[in-house]
């Protein structure tokens, strides 16, 4: 007997945040090119100082106008569903999924620490700087971040990795993430824990969005194999058993353009707590699989010149029975092909937890740094209007030529409304700027509004040639509205103020 379970309904004005969220997010996608032409034309105009401007343009046409239109994109064409690859956070396919764990944090952080790697930082202002200066000074850094992919739509739990001969170019790199309540591989098998393992070779530029990134090893086997082979001579009493042909065997590029090849199968590491659960289950031994992880490592030298395996390498071995010991708990019904994030879904709560852990996202941070910045100039303005009194407004308006009227009689009611109208700016802006940082989510609403129509109003007068956009007039101020809005309506800001509401 099948049950139906009622799906909940979900509240309107929810429904029309998530219609505004996609509407926010497709403008700042072509506003970001607009920004980026006007950047570029405005480079032709200001002899050597264009050589800058065009450097701003690479920028913003790497880091903002890409990202943003690949993620548009591939909200189209990119399965949503588990398909055995990560996703980066422009929404390309990243990096193969590669190794299943069984066990529980604590031990596999035990296990990790024992096999010799570090955890990775989490990305912040502070450690970005860090990678880059570390990179272009090639000083050692051990806990380097590394950039977020993404499973079960949140990005990884954490990362070690080993870094190479102290060269934060080549470092080997495995993120983990903790598979929701209740969910299944393809096939029935449950892991507690997915990861994606890289071996980083050089530094270099993405294909897909030009950005400086690091470049991996085509061959993510022999990484795959290095993982398990270090994890299991830190800690010997865990095991490990090949799903054999987990995925087709296949030669692709991840998010970064690099070429990337696997044979599909998928090692799954049992630690202790793991195997000592499992009695009466007997798994695949290790050693062959561990042996030939050494010797395909062996054709590379860390310190060598070599940024690849050698394509002689032989290839992974596997030995015992192609199968993983299950656990009894199942899914009552058959999983969706495309599983839609709801408050009842492991999945959205998984979000939660993930925002949790890292808290406020950096495009948060940004999103009100900007408000507190018009709050503050307003200020300033409407402050100096406040010294000058009556008197100064009798000045502007004598100015503005009122057709006839009498400044002098206007000058007063009229200081007296502009300071109401600049108090309840300023008192609004840094309200607002406060509200987005804890994550108000009709805060951020309200400011994406009113930086979209702001940006139209430009665009307008603009296209209408009412108006020039350069820096030496409004770009800064436009860029700061556009930036703003690419910031908080892309989806870190989006899960923070909808899990903090």
């Amino acid at each position: 007997m099948t049950v139906d379970v009622p799906r909940r309904r979900k509240h309107p004005l929810a429904a029309i945040g998530q219609g505004l969220d996609g509407f926010f997010f497709v403008f700042a996608g072509l506003a970001a090119i607009w920004l980026a032409f006007l950047v570029a034309d405005d480079s032709l105009q200001v002899g050597w100082w264009g050589i800058l401007l065009l450097v701003i343009f690479w920028a913003l046409l790497a880091y903002l106008v890409l990202p943003r239109m690949h993620r548009i994109l591939t909200t189209v064409y990119v399965p949503d569903y588990f398909i055995g690859r990560a996703r980066t956070s422009d929404g390309l396919l990243g990096d193969p999924i590669n190794l299943g764990l069984l066990g529980h944090e604590a031990e596999l952080h035990e296990a990790m620490r024992a096999a010799g790697w570090t955890r990775a930082d989490d990305i912040s202002l502070r450690t970005s700087l860090g990678i880059i200066s570390s990179t272009v000074t090639r000083r050692s850094y051990d806990e380097a971040p590394v950039s977020p992919l993404f499973l079960f739509g949140r990005q990884q739990d954490f990362a070690y990795q080993q870094e190479v001969a102290g060269n934060p170019a080549k470092r080997h790199h495995v993120r983990f993430w903790k598979c929701p309540d209740g969910w299944l591989l393809p096939g029935g098998t449950r892991v507690d824990w997915l990861a994606a393992g890289t071996f980083d070779r050089a530094v270099g530029f993405s294909l897909f969005t030009l950005q400086v990134t690091h470049k991996i090893d085509a061959d993510t086997d022999v990484e795959r194999d290095h993982i398990v082979a270090t994890v299991l001579e830190g800690t010997p009493r865990a095991s490990v058993a090949i799903l054999k042909d987990f995925s087709t065997g296949y030669h692709s590029r991840n998010g970064g353009g690099d070429s990337i090849r696997t044979d599909g199968n998928l090692p799954v590491l049992q630690l202790p707590s793991a195997v000592d659960a499992a009695t009466g289950v007997s798994f695949p031994a290790l050693e062959p699989l561990a042996n030939a992880a050494s010797e395909r490592r062996a054709t590379v030298a860390p310190d060598s010149d070599s940024d690849s395996v050698s394509d002689s390498a032989p290839g992974p071995v596997a030995s015992g029975p192609a199968s993983v010991h299950a656990r009894p708990e199942r899914s009552a019904r058959k999983r969706a092909a495309f599983e839609p994030l709801s408050s009842s879904n492991p999945v959205e709560a998984s979000v939660g937890e993930a925002v949790r852990r890292h808290g406020r996202p950096i495009t948060t941070t940004f999103g009100a740094i900007v408000v507190f910045g018009r709050g503050v100039l307003a200020l300033l303005f409407f402050g100096a209007l406040a010294l000058l009194g009556p008197d100064g407004m009798r000045v502007v308006l004598a100015d503005a030529d009122l057709a006839g009227a009498d400044a002098a009689t206007l000058a007063e009611p009229a200081w007296i409304v502009t300071m109401i109208a600049g108090a309840i700016i300023v008192i609004t802006s840094l309200l607002l700027g406060v509200l987005v940082l804890r994550g108000v989510n009709w805060a951020r609403i309200t400011l994406l509004l009113y930086a979209a129509a702001s940006i139209a109003l430009q665009f307008g007068s603009w296209w209408a040639g009412d108006e020039e956009i350069r820096f030496s007039t409004t770009l800064a101020f436009t860029a700061l509205d556009i930036l703003s809005l690419l910031a908080l309506s892309g989806k870190p800001a989006r899960q923070y103020s909808r899990q903090r509401s």
